[in-house]
């Protein structure tokens, strides 16, 4: 199972991306969302969370990745697959490649049923269709037909590396919505968890006051004033 702390994961699950990235900015991180990659599926449950398992792929190479590699149980795509734990995500390095799928039905079927929490690919998946119908988060580059082994040497397994532009190291938490997915490193997890669910109230009591007419000055960011408003309705709610 995940080992991040429950009330962090929890968190991690009801707050927006947007807002993570914001507060991965005020710590000084700006290349934390992957770029060129949505939501393929649209899972029951909240965010996609979860701690970062890697696979890399290089480019491939004719003697190499023919069809009979794949009777190699050890095959890093295929041991990568049997090897990511339950509740950690697996993220894969397709370079941005988007050619040649990688990865399909059953391999994202095997992810599921063996408990991972999501798959997350630079690179298109092909039974696109079928997989866009699971209960399951996929966040990849769209769909491809050709099979993986035309332009992917599978070869590392868990070690840092680059996804949609962004350097992904094991163990970072990787968390999805509907605009996409940002890389936490995960010892900043516990706090940029809580602090997202307080900016997020924050940004409720800010959005009520702009319906109401309010002019952005001083309201957004909030000034003082603004900010004793603000606690005052945060008693009146419990928060």
């Amino acid at each position: 199972m995940s080992d991040l702390n429950p009330t962090t994961l929890e968190n991690l699950r009801h707050v927006s991306v947007a807002t993570l990235c914001t507060q991965l900015f005020k710590r000084g991180f700006r290349n934390v969302f992957l770029q060129g990659i949505a939501r393929l599926t649209d899972p029951s449950g909240g965010n996609l969370v979860g701690p970062a398992y890697t696979m890399r792929n290089i480019p491939a190479r004719e003697d190499l990745d023919q069809i009979s590699a794949f009777q190699d149980p050890n095959h890093p795509q295929r041991k990568g697959i049997e090897s990511v734990p339950p509740g950690h995500v697996l993220v894969i390095d397709c370079r941005g490649e988007t050619r040649v799928a990688s990865g399909g039905g059953i391999l994202t079927t095997r992810l599921q049923v063996r408990g991972a929490a999501g798959l997350v690919s630079d690179g298109p998946v092909r039974d696109s269709g079928f997989i866009a119908e699971m209960d399951f988060p996929v966040y990849c580059a769209g769909g491809s037909a050709p099979l993986n082994l035309i332009h992917h040497h599978a070869v590392d397994l868990n070690v840092p590396i680059g996804c949609g532009g962004v350097a992904v190291y094991p163990g970072d938490v990787v968390v999805g919505d509907d605009e996409g997915v940002v890389i936490i490193p995960a010892h900043l997890a516990d706090e940029v968890a809580r602090d997202a669910v307080e900016q997020e109230k924050m940004e409720v009591f800010i959005l009520e006051r702009v319906q109401g007419g309010a002019k952005l000055a001083g309201t957004y960011p909030p000034n003082a004033e603004t900010l004793a408003a603000y606690a005052e309705w945060a008693k009146t709610r419990g928060a």
